[in-house]
């Protein structure tokens, strides 16, 4: 199982229109997730299968505080200009985790 078999850059952005969406829907959260983003996409904790195509979730759990976020790849179908992007981010509680990382929708398990 994978999220998409060809994804096409290595690249990952965020667009302030994102920055924004994750601000207001998230307060606080953008702030304590910001200096971690790198970290949390480069080794991650858990990749997830997500409902919509070609996107993933990834959850990191940093010091104690647990991350998540929503990427959208891109994939050949794309326009030559998309890059891989930050749909949105967050922060979990617990129980939120524990749901999430039920095994069949776990793509990937930092060991």
């Amino acid at each position: 199982m994978v999220v998409t078999p060809e994804i096409t850059t290595d690249e990952l952005i965020i667009t302030d229109e994102r920055i924004i969406h994750i601000k207001e829907s998230h307060p606080g959260d953008y702030e304590l997730l910001a200096p971690h983003l790198q970290y949390m996409t480069a080794e991650p904790d858990f990749i997830l299968v997500s409902s919509r195509p070609n996107t993933a979730v990834i959850l990191k759990n940093i010091d104690g505080v647990l991350g998540k976020l929503v990427l959208r790849l891109r994939v050949p179908e794309d326009p030559e200009d998309y890059k891989n992007s930050i749909i949105t981010g967050m922060v979990i509680d617990e129980q939120s985790w524990k749901r999430l990382t039920k095994p069949k929708k776990t793509l990937y398990k930092r060991e």
